[in-house]
């Protein structure tokens, strides 16, 4: 399963079931899972861990250390979960000692030419488009998808569920359940199409539209909106990973499209 011309460490722990293609080379103190699939001229780097079933294509470099100047060559990781596929040419860095490690979950799509930085935690069934470029200690919650050619700020989370349009800079934190677009990034309406693709029922996904009403389309400022929604909207799982979100964010959250605003 092991191609002849690839090099592994002596140290590096496949299990048996692992396919390495010509021309890779696996660093020292890497774990891969059973049934991972590596293509030719891959690079995976010291402290990086894979799970079962992922597929890796040519030319991918996972493990790298940050590009960060606060980086001291303190020991970091990359973790990778189950059944991910990371296409030609990504680039995933290991953490710094802010958070010790650079996360992706399961069932992840990360495709061509896309770069996650240090410390970045994505979630589960995340698919992160061509291009995208995502900086440092930048957060995704389950089933985010991005267009490609985004950039998203250092230090910016968004919410699960939530979409990003193909090209966007991404400055501010975006809430969960959302479509996001335009330029500057604007709140584009509730992502209704993906949230009935994974189940959530009707009366689930008006909930979240009126909580959004509520944030975007009823003149108040965030801090009357929130107070608002706890106390005339019903009690629901969405309303108070919502609320929560925004209350928790660090960058503020991004704003309704107003006529006047550059749009491209």
């Amino acid at each position: 399963m092991i191609h002849p011309l690839a090099y592994i460490h002596p140290d590096a722990q496949l299990a048996d079931t692992v396919k390495v293609d010509p021309f890779t080379v696996i660093h020292g103190n890497v774990k891969i899972g059973e049934g991972t699939l590596i293509g030719s001229n891959v690079t995976i780097m010291e402290g990086t861990r894979i799970g079962k079933n992922c597929r890796i294509f040519p030319g991918a470099v996972i493990g790298g250390i940050p590009q960060d100047r606060k980086y001291e060559g303190e020991k970091t990781s990359v973790e990778i979960g189950d059944n991910c596929t990371i296409r030609e040419f990504v680039t995933i860095n290991r953490g710094t000692s802010d958070r010790n490690s650079t996360r992706v979950g399961n069932d992840c799509w990360i495709l061509a030419y896309s770069h996650i930085a240090h410390d970045c935690i994505i979630g589960n069934n995340c698919t992160i488009s061509n291009n995208t470029q995502l900086a440092g200690h930048v957060v995704l919650g389950d089933y985010v998808g991005m267009g490609g050619v985004c950039a998203v700020h250092q230090f910016v989370q968004i919410g699960q569920h939530a979409f990003i349009g193909g090209g966007s800079l991404v400055s501010k934190d975006v809430p969960p359940y959302i479509k996001a677009g335009r330029n500057p990034l604007s709140y584009a309406g509730v992502n209704s199409v993906g949230l009935k693709r994974r189940g959530f029922s009707n009366i689930q996904i008006n909930q979240i539209l009126d909580v959004y009403r509520c944030i975007y389309n009823n003149g108040m400022n965030t801090t009357q909106a929130l107070q608002y929604i706890e106390e005339e909207l019903p009690i629901s799982d969405e309303r108070d990973e919502i609320v929560t979100f925004i209350r928790e964010s660090g960058r503020g959250i991004i704003k309704r499209f107003t006529k006047g605003a550059l749009d491209e």
